[in-house]
């Protein structure tokens, strides 16, 4: 079979992968409706007493009353046109919730993965290069206590420190306009990025070590090459692969630990959007962010999964010659 073939065969496979992923993923986020105790009619009365006629009405319009199956394919047609249902708590389409709490979501992830990359990769490859020093062992326990450290335990920090004691930062909601929300964005940032700052600085600096001892790095240098063309040409280009690859991991699973840091940061987004909708009970919105964190995680492994090959040209050349 031509190489041609073989890549077009891995990306059928990827998309079925994919799709098969999804599919079974929105079959148990619509599952959990059910799988909640009680009678999901009687989350919608919010504690009223609510009688027979009422309760029967209410299934009746939210379609409880058809069967399982029945409901689960309206909504995975809907959902595959981009309705989610209406919100029972703000009586709106639940795209339009998620819409408007995006972008301060997009502005969160987007500040901490920028963090994540230039620091965490800076900081391993400073101790790589600088291996036993006092440098590399101040840097290797900075990363210990912030791969230990919780995101609501540095929220908790940072609050008190550059927010209240010295003031230099706001501590609650999104601001208004770029520059202000940029300035209310710096902390709850730096919150949601200093453990993952930590993972990638450990993994940038023990990939960076393995390609430091290969024998082709010590030919080079003793072949009188310039140190830094070596790092730059044969360590850390070889190394990228493994950095790149946790890092989009880690990066796509922040949308998780937003929740924490939104809710400790007052900030309107779609973490804080999860937490408000779990204790109130709203299935409909639940679901719907629940499916699109697990759509983007999904979205950006098969990403990697596509640049890993062109970063590091070794893995092309093993999958062409299987």
């Amino acid at each position: 079979m031509s190489r041609a073939a073989n890549r077009a065969l891995g990306g059928l496979r990827r998309l079925a992968g994919m799709a098969a992923t999804l599919l079974v993923t929105s079959f148990l986020v619509f599952s959990s409706l059910y799988l909640a105790p009680g009678d999901p009619a009687s989350f919608l009365v919010r504690g009223r007493s609510a009688g027979p006629a009422e309760l029967a009405q209410i299934r009746r319009q939210y379609g409880f009353d058809q069967p399982f199956f029945v409901r689960y394919g309206h909504w995975l047609d809907g959902v595959l046109h981009g309705d989610f249902g209406r919100s029972y708590i703000f009586h709106q389409d639940v795209s339009s919730v998620i819409a408007s709490r995006l972008p301060a979501t997009l502005l969160l992830v987007g500040i901490s993965a920028l963090m994540i990359a230039v620091v965490g990769v800076a900081a391993g490859m400073v101790g790589a290069l600088r291996r036993g020093t006092r440098t590399d062992s101040a840097l290797m326990l900075l990363v210990t206590v912030g791969a230990a450290a919780p995101a609501f335990v540095a929220a908790l920090l940072l609050r008190s420190v550059f927010g209240v004691k010295l003031g230099w930062f706001p501590t609650i909601g999104n601001g208004t306009g770029v520059l202000d929300r940029l300035h209310h964005v710096v902390l709850p940032a730096l919150a949601l990025s200093v453990t993952f700052m930590a993972l990638v600085t450990r993994v940038t600096r023990t990939s960076m070590l393995d390609e430091l001892r290969r024998e082709h790095v010590e030919v080079a240098l003793s072949r009188g090459t310039p140190r830094r063309t070596v790092i730059r040409r044969h360590v850390l280009r070889n190394a990228l692969g493994p950095i790149v690859t946790v890092s989009a991991l880690l990066i796509s699973g922040m949308l998780v630990s937003t929740s924490i840091v939104e809710t400790a940061f007052g900030m309107s987004g779609i973490g804080s959007l999860l937490v408000q909708s779990v204790n109130q009970l709203d299935f409909q919105v639940v679901q719907a962010i629940v499916l699109l964190v697990v759509a983007a995680f999904v979205v950006v492994n098969a990403l990697v999964d596509l640049v890993h090959p062109l970063i590091d040209p070794r893995v092309a050349a093993a999958g062409s010659a299987r």
